[in-house]
């Protein structure tokens, strides 16, 4: 069996604990592939891999998916089944004359899926998108550094509500999640989920959404950049989700120090005195 499996406008190749998605260029590659390049997927993100026939068309072809875990992949979740089969990244058309190819790879990589494959990711595996990032949707110009994002209105495509409001910026703090609806549908948008308020159900006269249209927010741009900040939002660790050490534990250890005679008596009252004051603060802040 072959470590690498050639479809239409994709390479697929095992590395020692991901596989590597290479997509091609050309006329005919889905476009959100050209903005993605190249996508390594950890064994770990893939639930199941599916193999079927195709027929019709010029020729038969054999189709060849990977199921990413719930969970797993930002772009997945940010798109929320609103993909075209055609733009599914996780999918390889392969010519039917290398069907026996394509199901040994199946084979192999169903062989490397971990034991945990059928529960969903309790963090993203797969990477997303790197900050700083542009899109530029019909009634704004937004953009992303990684922990603000930024709508600059358009003078000409922004609603009324949203020009007098002014340009808007949000710190990743006041999210609560991001949502994408496909430029390719009716009322195509991306909309960030603020803790405090649900906003305007009108993403023209939300203050927190970005209106698509023709040649705006298209999937290709529009997308990564959703995926990009839905990340960046799972993970962030808050504060007070690490713990730190407990006073009485602290004190333990440095009882166990003195006793031992690796502190003096000053060493031991000055870390004793420092550690309760530090403890203090800590409670103080949170």
């Amino acid at each position: 069996m072959g470590d690498v499996l050639a479809g239409n406008h994709a390479v697929w190749e095992f590395d020692s604990d991901s596989v590597l998605i290479r997509f091609a260029r050309g006329m005919r590659t889905p476009r959100l592939w050209h903005a993605l390049g190249a996508r390594r997927i950890p064994f770990e993100a893939l639930a199941a891999v599916e193999l079927s026939s195709r027929g019709g068309g010029r020729r038969d072809a054999v189709v060849l998916r990977a199921i990413p875990r719930p969970g797993a992949d930002p772009l997945v979740e940010a798109a929320a089944g609103q993909l075209r089969e055609v733009c599914d990244p996780y999918r390889l058309v392969v010519p039917a004359d290398r069907g026996a190819e394509a199901a040994a790879f199946a084979e192999a990589l169903r062989e490397r899926i971990g034991p945990g494959g059928d529960e969903p990711a309790g963090q993203f595996l797969v990477p997303a998108a790197e900050p700083p990032l542009q899109l530029k949707a019909y009634d704004a110009r937004v953009s992303f550094d990684g922990l603000r994002v930024t709508f600059q209105w358009s003078r000409t495509g922004a609603t009324g509500t949203k020009w007098k409001a002014g340009d808007q910026s949000y710190a990743l703090s006041e999210l609560a999640g991001v949502e994408w609806r496909s430029p390719e549908g009716p009322g195509g948008h991306l909309r960030l989920l603020r803790r405090d308020t649900d906003g305007d159900p009108r993403p023209d006269h939300d203050l927190a959404s970005a209106v698509f249209g023709t040649g705006y927010g298209s999937v290709q741009d529009s997308l990564p950049f959703a995926a990009a900040v839905l990340a960046a939002l799972r993970t962030r660790t808050p504060v007070a989700a690490v713990p730190a050490p407990r006073s009485a534990e602290r004190l333990d250890r440095l009882g166990e120090l003195h006793s031992a005679g690796l502190l003096t008596d000053a060493e031991y009252t000055a870390l004793c005195d420092r550690f309760t004051a530090a403890d203090g603060r800590l409670a103080t802040e949170a």
